[in-house]
């Protein structure tokens, strides 16, 4: 095998070890948030009208992580460097 496959299967690689640790890591904080903002809400109901929107935006800002690791795999994937 020559140089030219051996890179190209190391760019799968890196692609395929950066959207499953990325998404991997961003379930896991969406489910942290999530979680987290259930137990607020059951310890003091009266506030979570602002919990659930502090909530909605932090799960928008974790989620655009994965939404960058998918970004990142697709660049490794298809751009010839």
């Amino acid at each position: 095998m020559d140089l030219t496959g051996l890179a190209h299967i190391a760019e799968i690689l890196a692609a395929a070890f950066c959207i499953s640790i990325g998404c991997g890591m961003a379930a896991y904080a969406m489910s942290k948030v999530i979680s987290q903002t259930i137990d607020s809400i059951a310890r003091q109901p009266e506030i979570a009208g602002e919990l659930r929107f502090v909530m909605i935006i932090g799960l928008a800002m974790i989620e655009s992580l994965a939404i960058y690791c998918l970004l990142v795999a697709l660049i490794l994937l298809f751009v010839k460097w």
